[in-house]
């Protein structure tokens, strides 16, 4: 649009229902290092209502629908669904608190008594609740990844003010910094001509950039030691990886799935299965924009030790990047990938949600084709990543051991 909004829309002519997705793009990465946890804190200010819609979820519970939202280190996104019927009135509320929500110290107080609770809750009186408090920090020393998107220090939302918080939304809340997908049994000209009556006429802002420090090559392994009162030793271990668009990022998630995806999977049979020394054990690529990270997650069997087990994921890792996979395991994953992304979308709010997504990538046609990146990838692309990625120097571990 001219005020720089930029608006998809899928007809999906087999469903009552309509889901509005708006992506703004603006995550944890985005903050200063000594205002950390705004990202996720506009999460839940956003609800608190404009004078024009006083109590956001009210009315989207009256039209039939649900909303929610989420934060991550890149990204933040709210989406509404509801009945077909209802989108104009979705997409005046949604254009409503992009650019007119209602500060108070009053509201910023509760909502910063609410993130607390919530950093209490999930990070503090959880059993392992803390250990990306402490993986982030061991792995990033200049990149803002290395704060949790709750935030480096949760005094910095407790002690955020008004003159904190308003920059942050007039900044990265605007029509030129967000993205909004319609998806459902809608007509796209309809769409249109009603993003144009309730958007057309906000401010544009600007399309906020990302200057961050870049992270600097990790040269040397890092360790980690702490105790906590959990139940079980557990084993933590993480790779620097490549960002989103690298075009070895289709190989790196299929390293994962072949080492750690299902009961027939490397690290399941080899560590959980035949030599009992883990209860459970998973691998994944966080999957962040900017470089990330390759995790190993695993809890430990009584009797295990932490160095015993960190050897034996060692020994896996060492296989896969000295020996090439067969056809039918990279096959079996692929056809894995395909199916998960199939079903991933669908639903409406799944398809508002990836359309959005790929289209603040820059690849909006992934949507459709991302399966045929992974369909490219050889055997030889697995064992040269893996090679590549599973350096001694390059490794993180955290043993996470239990007082009992």
């Amino acid at each position: 649009m001219a005020n720089g909004l930029t608006v998809l829309v899928l007809e999906e002519k087999s469903t009552p229902m309509v889901t509005v997705n708006t992506l703004y793009s603006v995550g944890a990465r985005d903050e200063s290092p000594v205002r950390t946890g705004f990202a996720h804190l506009f999460e839940h200010l956003m609800f608190g209502g404009t004078p024009e819609v006083p109590d956001f979820d009210r009315v989207v519970t009256e039209m039939g629908g649900e909303s929610n939202a989420s934060t991550n280190n890149d990204i933040t996104q709210y989406y509404v669904t509801a009945p077909a019927c209802s989108i104009e009135e979705v997409l005046r509320i949604e254009s409503d608190r992009m650019r007119n929500l209602e500060l108070s110290a009053e509201r910023l107080s509760v909502q910063q008594s609410v993130v607390t609770e919530e950093y209490n809750y999930r990070y503090v009186n959880q059993p392992y609740g803390d250990v990306w408090l402490l993986m982030r920090p061991l792995c990033y020393k200049e990149h803002p990844y290395r704060w949790c998107t709750i935030g480096a220090d949760i005094r910095h939302v407790q002690e955020a003010t008004l003159d904190d918080v308003r920059p942050f939304y007039d900044r990265y809340y605007c029509p030129a910094n967000a993205i909004v997908a319609v998806a459902g049994n809608v007509r796209s000209d309809e769409v249109m001509r009603l993003a144009e009556k309730w958007y057309g006429g906000l401010p544009s802002g600007c399309r906020a950039g990302h200057q961050h420090a870049a992270e600097p090559e990790q040269k040397e392994g890092r360790m980690l030691v702490v105790e906590r009162d959990v139940p079980a030793d557990a084993l933590y271990m993480a790779f620097p990886t490549c960002g989103r668009l690298d075009g070895d990022m289709a190989a790196t998630d299929l390293v994962s799935d072949i080492l750690s995806n299902g009961p027939s999977s490397r690290l399941y049979n080899e560590l959980v299965k035949k030599r009992g020394l883990f209860g459970e054990l998973d691998a994944y690529i966080t999957g962040d924009y900017d470089p990330g990270l390759f995790v190993i997650a695993g809890k430990l069997r009584d009797g295990v030790s932490l160095d015993e087990a960190r050897e034996g994921v060692e020994r896996e890792l060492r296989h896969i990047a000295e020996s090439e996979v067969n056809g039918r395991e990279l096959e079996k994953v692929k056809n894995k990938y395909e199916s998960t992304f199939c079903y991933s979308q669908y639903k409406t709010q799944d398809c508002a949600v990836a359309m959005s997504y790929y289209e603040w990538l820059g690849h909006i046609e992934w949507v459709n084709t991302e399966p045929q990146l992974y369909r490219q990838v050889t055997a030889e692309d697995v064992r040269r990543v893996a090679s590549d990625l599973f350096q001694p120097s390059r490794q993180n571990t955290l043993y996470y051991k239990s007082k009992q």
